[in-house]
């Protein structure tokens, strides 16, 4: 994944910090969004599904460190998360990582380093490594290459965004996929098109793939968000 297709997440009250954050981070060739509340970006990363988020810890409705908790407890992706904040007391620090935290920067930020930092969280995340060309898991096999799958040795036919999203499904197993992630890393948009067109090729992959409780799969809608693959234990 190159840095266009990676999301970052801001939640940034500041007006002048925030605009200096997204011109840096833009210019360096992330996606960025920012939030100046807590409650509206935490509906922005289950509406879009953030690859890494950048939290102040003082900002209006709910403080950063109340959002990495929630950002914790409700999101099974481990997202990677940087603090820029003016606390900068060690007993701020020490309980922001506890909590989650994957990084922690102090106000003011150097642009060098502070996009050092998060290169090398997305580095240490997987977000830029290579993409491996093909996946096995357990009847299936996908070859990227060839935009092909194999369920038992036999060739599923499916249409090249079929083949895509299934991708993500497979290489993401148990993690919640929301609709806008998808239509940004599948259809390259992040918005003005209908979800219609996720669910639609969900259907379409689900019934090609056989991906149901029958045959120890389950790819379900996760309300308001997404969709998740999960493998069931066999009995």
């Amino acid at each position: 994944m190159d840095t266009s297709q990676i999301s970052i997440g801001i939640l940034e009250d500041d007006s002048d910090q925030s605009a200096l954050l997204e011109l840096w981070l833009s210019d360096a060739g992330y996606d960025v969004t920012v939030c100046a509340e807590g409650a509206k970006f935490l509906r922005a990363a289950q509406t879009r599904g953030f690859d890494l988020m950048m939290l102040d810890w003082i900002v209006p409705e709910m403080s950063g460190f109340e959002v990495l908790e929630w950002v914790r407890l409700n999101i099974r992706e481990r997202v990677p998360v940087v603090f820029l904040t003016t606390r900068g007391e060690e007993q701020s620090i020490v309980e922001a990582l506890e909590a989650g935290a994957d990084d922690y920067v102090v106000k003011p930020a150097r642009q060098h380093e502070l996009l050092a930092r998060v290169s090398a969280l997305a580095r240490r995340s997987g977000l830029t490594e290579p993409q491996a060309e093909s996946l096995e898991v357990r009847e299936f096999v996908l070859d990227r290459r060839l935009g092909q799958v194999q369920r038992n040795g036999e060739v599923v036919s499916l249409t090249a965004k079929e083949f895509d999203l299934a991708w993500f499904l497979f290489a993401n197993l148990s993690k919640i996929l929301s609709r806008e992630y998808l239509l940004r890393h599948i259809w390259n948009i992040s918005s003005g098109i209908s979800t219609r067109t996720v669910d639609t090729h969900i259907s379409r992959v689900r019934k090609k793939l056989g991906l149901r409780p029958e045959n120890g799969w389950k790819l379900n809608s996760v309300y308001h968000f997404g969709y998740r693959l999960e493998p069931l234990e066999s009995e």
